[in-house]
């Protein structure tokens, strides 16, 4: 099984939040004086991007009041997103250090370091209270993570219990291996695919309803095709910043992987069974 620092290698990227301020500069964006719309190019690391983060929320029908947790976040694309949208306040987890340390310094130069708050810790042993939170989140991290049972179980742990977890993975679609590298894995050693039917049953074993459960998979193809088509012109902003080298493989795989029925896309909300 893969170790944690593993996974957390395979993200992690020297000076990164370096490499992302001097982009940003040379896009002609105020680096001390950010919008969260300035970043969408960067720190949407999952497959759809920004729509993708925009549609889970309108899922949710957020008032704006909930605590939420963002499992995986990443360098807090979404987290800052729900902030600055919804008004609600955010705690993002994850196992990369760097990417804690660039959430943390983005969220200061746009302004909502007062909304949301970043912790490096495991899915597997977060590091809250139980029933510390209305809403968890989740794009795009359960595919490193072999035990999704003590997974699912520590989400629902922390669920407040009228909570709701707001989910999306990409799944096997029973069409062979993943052509890797992908975004999430240079190589099969930390990649955790489960079918869509396996997902959901998951999340029920480990006490949840799952309310909402929809296949993306057609938007994520046609996203990926599109994001190809331009690949021809260098870009100042896009994942290659955060991704490094291997972007141009990874993406062009990940289109490959979509056209050929060996990964899905779902999303969903479900809410915890008492």
């Amino acid at each position: 099984m893969a170790s944690t620092q593993t996974i957390a290698q395979h993200y992690g990227r020297a000076d990164l939040g370096t490499v992302i301020l001097a982009a940003l500069n040379a896009a002609g964006k105020n680096i001390d004086r950010l919008e969260p719309d300035d970043l969408a190019p960067i720190d949407e690391l999952h497959s759809r991007g920004r729509e993708s983060t925009s549609d889970l929320a309108q899922l949710l029908a957020l008032k704006g009041d909930e605590t939420v947790l963002d499992v995986g976040c990443g360098i807090g694309g979404p987290s800052r997103y729900l902030a600055k949208t919804y008004g609600c306040r955010v705690t993002g987890l994850d196992l990369t250090p760097e990417f804690c340390q660039v959430a943390a310094m983005l969220a200061e130069r746009t302004g909502l370091a007062g909304k949301v708050e970043y912790r490096q810790g495991d899915a597997l042993a977060m590091p809250f209270a139980d029933r510390t939170f209305d809403v968890a989140w989740s794009q795009s991290v359960a595919m490193n993570i072999a035990d999704r049972d003590r997974l699912n179980n520590e989400i629902k742990r922390v669920l407040k219990p009228t909570g709701r977890f707001a989910f999306s993975d990409v799944v096997d679609a029973g069409g062979g291996a993943p052509h890797f590298p992908v975004p999430w894995a240079r190589e099969s050693s930390i990649s955790f695919l489960l079918t869509a039917q396996a997902t959901r049953a998951k999340l029920e074993a480990a006490g949840f309803n799952v309310i909402t459960f929809e296949d993306e998979t057609a938007r994520a193809l046609a996203r990926a095709e599109g994001r190809m088509k331009s690949a021809g012109a260098p870009l100042a902003l896009g994942l290659h910043i955060v991704l490094g080298q291997d972007a141009p493989a990874m993406l062009k795989n990940m289109r490959r992987n979509y056209q050929e029925g060996r990964v899905g896309l779902v999303q969903g909300i479900a809410t915890r069974r008492n």
